[in-house]
């Protein structure tokens, strides 16, 4: 009698992997509101605003900001290799949103000037602090690229109240600030941390610059 072989059945195949939404997770870790600024070769200014930054490094003094990867103000800042970070201070909501739009004519409704060794424009009236920084190194993940950048000089103002941002929704440092709890009383065994000191530059509009 002729052998016969059973066809096995196919395995059923597996359903795909559903990928999470992280975009809760992340509007439950506030943060605060900056503003990505830079010139492409004709000094035609470029911006938009970012909240995904953090510190890298002390020495050398080294940030990253993450970046939509098809931002065309991305695409000038790998071009250039530089840029300024502006921290919005808590009465700049408007410009936040302005920065999110891209609105095309939106460095004709804020203020702004161009320091010399800038990285990219200072929006005086809106960031309580401003840092100059060069474009070390990119990394690109999925829809967005890091990019580490050496920061060459930081402008602070005497009063920062830094605009903040979480659960889709505004918050103001002064507000959030005045209901924080006190801290905590230094331990005697634990010294205070020595205070970072400023250099000499004379002060403008209520800044002073460290390098």
């Amino acid at each position: 009698m002729p052998h016969r072989s059973a066809t096995e059945p196919a395995a059923p195949e597996e359903p795909a992997r559903r990928q999470a939404d992280i975009r809760p997770f992340m509007a439950a870790f506030p943060t605060g509101v900056s503003v990505v600024t830079t010139l492409d070769a004709d000094t035609v200014p470029h911006g938009l605003t970012c909240s995904s930054l953090a510190s890298v490094a002390l020495d050398p003094p080294t940030i990253v900001v993450c970046v939509r990867a098809a931002s065309p103000t991305l695409a000038v800042v790998l071009a250039q290799g530089a840029f300024s970070l502006n921290l919005l201070h808590e009465r700049a909501r408007a410009t936040s949103d302005l920065f999110a739009s891209g609105a095309p004519d939106r460095f004709e409704r804020v203020e702004w000037r161009l320091p010399l060794g800038a990285g990219g424009p200072h929006l005086t009236a809106d960031a309580h602090a401003v840092a100059d920084c060069t474009v070390v190194r990119t990394v690109g993940f999925g829809d967005h690229t890091a990019v580490f950048a050496e920061v060459g000089r930081v402008t602070v103002r005497d009063d920062p109240q830094p605009l903040l941002y979480g659960l889709r929704r505004y918050a103001l440092w002064s507000g959030a600030s005045s209901t924080a709890p006190p801290p905590a009383a230094p331990s005697a065994a634990a010294p205070s941390a020595p205070r970072t000191a400023l250099s000499n530059a004379a002060p403008e509009g209520g800044t002073r610059v460290r390098r």
